[in-house]
């Protein structure tokens, strides 16, 4: 998947790795860049930068932005949230997987039919806490693990069709989600070139940055992974 000349949708767009990804997307020669976000200004002037009003929880919104965006090459399920818990309400549970479970499955079926026409790639968002919790966040945890097995499915389902799903593991990004952790961190623009990528060289399973990527090795070689060449193809809303 090379990205010039690509329309391309990046939920969670108006700052921090989002906002890194539209910039990336539009130095890489993408003839559009749809910016989703639920609010807040968009700081890019650049002609290619279309805005779309998109909460991802919002079945709505996303419809509407379906109608907005008309084509499309590339989904970017990029929009999360992290809210540090202890796991003691089940009200945070359930508000991270509304996010980041059903968020990214809501988006990535109300597209399906663009990304089917154009033979397109979706890209999720996820994190090293998918493949281990962390004792700070563990509903995060929970979420993103539960987003990893849907794109598994995904590939499953959609294999033999031409479409591309990844994966990307990301460990900690120095954004606003993540400025109260004391640990070292990487830019965004430099997860987001290593997405990018990542993409470019087919990879399913996208490690971007230093941390994540003293685990790549392991992971690719040492887990069974669910192939997804070898799945009878289906492709269906699911």
């Amino acid at each position: 998947m090379n990205i010039e000349d690509k329309t391309i949708l990046i939920t969670g767009a108006n700052r921090g790795l989002g906002r890194a990804l539209v910039d990336e997307a539009l130095r890489r020669g993408a003839k559009r860049v749809c910016a989703g976000r639920r609010g807040g200004a968009l700081q890019n002037a650049d002609e290619r930068v279309t805005p779309v009003t998109l909460d991802v929880t919002n079945a709505a919104l996303i419809q509407d932005a379906v109608g907005n965006v008309k084509s499309l090459d590339v989904l970017i399920n990029n929009a999360g949230v992290d809210l540090h818990d202890d796991l003691g309400d089940r009200a945070g549970i359930e508000r991270h997987l509304a996010v980041n479970l059903f968020g990214t499955h809501g988006v990535t079926q109300a597209f399906l039919p663009l990304l089917a026409q154009s033979r397109g790639a979706i890209v999720n968002v996820l994190s090293l806490a998918a493949l281990a919790g962390v004792p700070f966040s563990p509903a995060y945890s929970i979420s993103k693990a539960a987003a990893f097995s849907l794109t598994q499915s995904l590939r499953t389902l959609w294999a033999g069709h031409g479409e591309n799903v990844h994966a990307v593991f990301a460990g900690p990004v120095d954004t606003h989600m993540t400025r109260a952790l004391e640990v070292p961190k990487t830019p965004p623009e430099s997860v987001a070139r290593a997405i990018f990528d990542g993409m470019e060289k087919g990879e399913e399973d996208i490690f971007p940055d230093p941390m994540s990527a003293s685990v790549a090795v392991g992971w690719r070689n040492g887990i069974p992974r669910r192939s997804s060449t070898s799945s009878k193809p289906s492709f269906r809303r699911m």
